[in-house]
């Protein structure tokens, strides 16, 4: 999220809450507990940028105004990523721009010119720890703030605005765009518009269905599914649907909720998800959804599907939900058509408004926060949060946190000044 924004959005938050404990005792959220109760013990510094546990170390590498491999400079605003196999051994990384403004297009084959946010395709080679390689790979966008990996090798990039030609562009925004992960240039920018224009933060997706899960950034947010026509084939069109709580309809989600109560959910349609009103009203899908039953949350940023046995389902981040206004951590399951909070903070030593996430190979929640301070990576496994990292080099939030394919390395962003940070270190000591 763009600085400007989150401090919009900021002002309008809560100062009492409620933490939550619900059943789902391997993510129970307790009341403040001490930092690196059930991680990898305190941290110190690690380097100029960040401080980690004893025994990590970090590298620095595709950083703001650094040379792509076409010999241009990389763009700031450093945000959502996934990480994919590459060929040897190597990681391919595709990393969010959250360039916003007309400040023209940072290379070529733009979807408008006068947009400049995108994505950048990176390799990295785990076992020399260093950068190999970087190409622009979508240009002529508008504040890519997050996204997801597809199952079929791709990276969605969702756009955080619904600006378009009446605000100066030459093109609508507020769509999602698919990257392929093994890109070495700028690829044919297609807008999904059938997955709605709206607010875009995260997706995710279901392997075994095709289903896409998406979540809007807004004070007032819907959390919406996408039914493709074709398994894997998102341009080939489909279904937009909001959720919304069975029997309870246009259930507000955002303050007085219990953690752990189990509420069902049903869908209801959005008829128009490319609505021509978009453009001026950014809230026009969301209001389709509520205007038939859907639900609202508090500003849904990180998204994220594991599967981990019967917990396989949706792990989704509601950044300003909960009494405190400090965030709320919510999990579907899309097996029995239901959602319900695991974590709900009370107090920011805590969690400090949550953003985008990702789940470790051992079930381990792994969160970015975006509030204000020294922003850290946190993690939350058997009741218990605790440090991975925290941000010292700058007052930039986390993002994008993504492990490699052989799980020795996590990598994230720092969103400002902008750059990324892969870490390793004995991961097997602890709960990640």
């Amino acid at each position: 999220m763009s600085p400007s924004r989150r401090a919009f959005l900021r002002a309008g938050a809560v100062a009492t809450g409620v933490l939550a404990a619900g059943p789902l005792r391997t993510l129970e959220a307790l009341a403040a507990p001490p930092a690196g109760a059930a991680g990898y013990g305190p941290l110190k510094a690690a380097g100029p940028d960040l401080e980690l546990p004893d025994g990590f170390r970090y590298v620095r590498f595709g950083a703001a105004g650094d040379r792509m491999s076409n010999g241009k400079p990389t763009p700031n605003f450093h945000d959502g990523m996934a990480a994919f196999p590459g060929p040897g051994g190597t990681v391919r990384l595709v990393r969010n721009h959250e360039v916003d403004g007309r400040v023209g297009a940072f290379a070529g084959r733009p979807y408008d010119g006068v947009g400049g946010g995108g994505t950048v395709n990176l390799v990295f080679d785990p076992n020399a720890g260093r950068l190999l390689a970087s190409h622009p790979s979508l240009t002529g966008t508008v504040r890519n703030c997050a996204g997801g990996a597809t199952p079929w090798g791709s990276w969605i990039t969702c756009e955080e605005t619904t600006v378009g030609l009446d605000h100066g562009y030459d093109m609508p925004h507020g769509y999602c765009f698919e990257v392929p992960a093994g890109a070495v240039g700028p690829v044919k920018a297609l807008p999904l518009r059938a997955m709605g224009r709206f607010i875009h933060e995260a997706v995710c997706v279901d392997p075994r269905t095709g289903i896409v899960y998406e979540t809007e950034d807004q004070p007032a947010a819907g959390f919406y599914r996408f039914l493709p026509n074709t398994k894997g084939v998102l341009a080939a069109g489909g279904t937009l649907q909001m959720l919304a709580i069975a029997g309870r309809p246009k259930l507000d989600l955002r303050r007085d909720r219990h953690p752990g109560e189990w509420l069902p959910v049903k869908w209801v349609g959005i008829p128009e998800p490319d609505h021509h009103n978009a453009g001026h009203n950014p809230s026009e899908v969301f209001e389709q959804g509520r205007w038939r039953g859907g639900a609202t949350f508090g500003r849904l940023e990180g998204c994220f599907w594991h599967d981990n046995g019967p917990w396989s389902g949706v792990w989704i981040v509601s950044t300003d939900g909960g009494n405190a206004g400090l965030g709320q951590i919510w999990w579907f399951d899309p097996v029995n058509s239901r959602i319900k909070i695991v974590y709900e903070s009370k107090w920011s030593s805590g969690l400090r408004k949550p953003d985008n996430l990702s789940v470790s190979p051992r079930g381990t929640v792994v969160v970015c926060e975006d509030g204000e301070g020294r922003d850290r990576l946190r993690g939350l496994k058997s009741g218990q949060l605790f440090d991975i990292a925290r941000n010292r080099g700058s007052a930039g939030e986390f993002a994008g946190c993504t492990w490699s394919p052989d799980r020795k390395w996590l990598f994230v962003n720092v969103q400002r000044p902008g750059a990324t940070y892969a870490i390793t270190g004995p991961w097997n000591r602890g709960p990640l």
